[in-house]
C-alpha cells in the first residue's frame, strides 16, 4: 500500500495515500485494534450520517454568524452532505471501542470533510479551525447520539412496530370467537377468546410505543453549543439556536430541533440514552413473551399443546427427519436477549459521567443503535413470518377445552368451592368431560349445565 505523510500536534503519521482521513484518524486506527467493529457498522451507519448532518448544520450556522467565509462554508456543507448521504462511510475505519469522548470519530469526520471541502473550494479547509468551528467532540458526539437514535427510531423502529401491532390486531379479528383454554402457571385455567389473548399482545406493544414516542421528543433537544465543558467556550452565543434551526431544515422541517435546556447536564450525563434503552429493553421483554407464547402454542405436534401451527420455514433437525422448529420466535427471543444485554452495557457506561463529561459515549451509541436496529428487524420477521401466517388447530382447542376441569369454576356460586373442586378432581382423574361428572355429582340438569359451562359464555366473564 502507498502512503502519504500527515502531521498533527504529536508529529508525522503515515496515512494510506487514497484515504480521505488524516493523522488523528490514523492514530486511532493504530491505537484501537480491539473489536473489528467499525463506526460504519450496519447498526451504526446512522451515527456516521449524523456526524455529516452536524458538520453541515454547523457550517451553515457559522456562516449566518459571519464566522466563516461563504466559500468555505458551502464547501464544507457540500462535503458533509456527501457524508450524511452515505457516500463515504468506508472512510470511517475507527473501532467502536476508542477514546471515551468519541474525539477520534469526531476528528475522523472533520478530516474527511476537510479534505473533500478543500477539493471543492480550491482553498485549504482545516479540520479543526473550519470544519470543527464552534464545536467540540464533547458536544458533537452527544448530539450525534441523539440525532442518530432519533433517525433510527422514526425511520426503522416505529414503522416496524406499527406493522406488528396492525398484523396482530388483524389476526385477532380473524380468530375472534375461537375459544381456547386459558393458562396460568402453565396450567389449565378458565377459557378465553383467542382474540383477547392476541389483543393483550398488541396492547403491550401499543403501551411501549406511547412511551417511546414520549422519549423520542427528548432526542430533539440537542447539546450542540456546549462545546468543551458545557459553558459554550469558543462558540457564539447564538450558535446553538442557529444550529438547531439548520438541523430542523435538513430534516425537511419534519422535526423541530431545539437547543438543550442545560448543556452541562447533556455533556456530563446520558439520561436520555438510559431512558430510551430502558424502554427498548421493555419492548424486547414484550417480544420475548410473545415469542414464547407462540412456541408453547405451537409445541407438539403430538406431545405438546399444538393449538397453532406456525408456517414451516426450514427443516428442524440434521438427524430427525420431518422435524420442524419454531425458528422465527426463537430468533426473535435471541435478539431480545441481546437487547436486554445492551441495556446493561448502556447503564454501566452512563455511570461514567465524571464531572463535566461522560467518557463511554461511543459504546453507548453503538449499543443504543444496535438495540433499535435489532428490534426493528425482529419485529419485521415476527410479523411477516410468524403471526401473519400461523394457522389455528381448532380441533385440538375443542378437545382440550371439553376436558378442562377448571370449567367447574362457573359452578362455584351454585354448589360452592369445595364441591366444585371435588368434581374437577374426579373429571381429571377419570379423563372425562366436566359436564358429565357434574351431572352425576349434582342435581343440576344437563341442559342447565350446558348453559352454565358454555365456554363461549365463560370467556366473556361475569357471574
Amino acid at each position: 500500500m502507498k502512503f502519504r505523510l500527515e502531521k498533527d500536534s504529536l508529529g508525522e503519521v503515515k496515512v494510506p495515500a487514497k484515504a480521505l482521513w488524516g493523522a488523528q484518524t490514523q492514530r486511532a486506527v493504530d491505537n484501537f485494534p480491539i473489536s473489528g467493529i467499525k463506526m460504519d457498522f450496519p447498526f451504526t451507519k446512522s451515527f456516521v450520517s449524523s456526524l455529516g448532518l452536524i458538520k453541515d448544520a454547523a457550517a451553515k450556522a457559522n456562516l449566518r454568524l459571519k464566522l466563516i467565509s461563504s466559500k468555505k462554508s458551502k464547501a464544507i456543507s457540500k462535503a458533509a452532505k456527501e457524508v450524511w448521504q452515505e457516500k463515504h462511510h468506508h472512510e470511517f475505519p475507527i473501532d467502536v471501542f476508542q477514546t471515551g469522548s468519541g474525539t477520534s470519530s469526531n476528528m475522523n469526520a472533520n478530516e474527511v470533510i476537510a479534505n473533500l471541502a478543500t477539493k471543492f473550494a480550491k482553498v485549504k479547509v482545516g479540520p479543526n479551525d473550519d470544519v470543527n468551528m464552534s464545536q467540540s467532540s464533547n458536544d458533537v458526539i452527544p448530539t450525534a447520539i441523539k440525532i442518530s437514535a432519533h433517525m433510527d427510531l422514526t425511520k426503522k423502529l416505529f414503522p416496524k412496530l406499527d406493522e406488528l401491532i396492525k398484523t396482530i390486531e388483524k389476526k385477532a379479528e380473524s380468530v375472534k370467537g375461537t375459544i381456547k383454554t386459558g393458562r396460568t402457571h402453565l396450567m389449565d385455567a378458565m377459557p378465553i377468546d383467542f382474540a383477547e389473548e392476541l389483543k393483550a399482545w398488541s396492547s403491550q406493544l401499543q403501551s411501549s410505543k406511547e412511551m417511546l414516542s414520549t422519549l423520542e421528543t427528548k432526542f430533539l433537544e440537542l447539546p450542540q453549543g456546549g462545546t468543551a465543558v458545557g459553558s459554550g467556550i469558543n462558540a457564539h452565543k447564538q450558535f446553538a439556536k442557529y444550529f438547531a434551526q439548520e438541523i430542523t431544515k435538513l430534516s425537511g422541517n419534519k422535526y423541530k430541533c431545539v437547543p438543550s435546556k442545560n448543556f452541562y447536564h447533556e455533556l456530563s450525563a446520558q439520561d436520555c440514552s438510559v431512558q430510551l434503552s430502558g424502554e427498548l429493553k421493555n419492548l424486547a421483554v414484550i417480544l420475548m413473551k410473545i415469542s414464547n407464547d407462540l412456541r408453547w402454542m405451537n409445541s407438539g405436534p403430538l406431545a405438546g399443546l399444538s393449538e397453532i401451527e406456525l408456517k414451516a420455514l426450514q427443516p428442524g433437525s440434521s438427524i430427525m427427519p420431518g422435524k420442524v422448529n419454531p425458528v422465527i420466535p426463537e430468533a426473535v427471543a435471541m435478539a431480545s436477549a441481546d437487547v436486554i444485554g445492551n441495556d446493561v452495557s448502556i447503564t454501566v457506561a452512563a455511570q461514567s459521567g465524571s464531572f463535566q463529561l461522560n467518557v463511554m459515549l461511543p459504546v453507548i451509541a453503538y449499543n443504543l443503535l444496535k438495540s433499535i436496529n435489532l428490534l426493528s428487524g425482529a419485529m419485521d420477521v415476527l410479523s411477516k413470518k410468524a403471526i401473519r401466517t400461523f394457522k389455528v388447530n381448532n380441533k385440538n382447542l375443542e378437545i382440550s377445552l371439553s376436558k378442562n376441569p377448571i370449567l367447574v369454576t362457573a359452578l362455584n356460586p351454585i354448589i360452592g368451592y369445595e364441591n366444585a373442586a371435588a368434581i374437577a378432581k374426579k373429571a381429571y382423574k377419570e379423563n372425562r368431560p366436566i359436564i358429565d361428572v357434574a351431572a352425576e355429582e349434582t342435581n343440576i340438569s344437563k341442559s342447565k349445565l350446558s348453559k352454565l359451562l358454555d365456554p363461549t359464555k365463560l370467556a366473556k366473564g361475569g357471574i
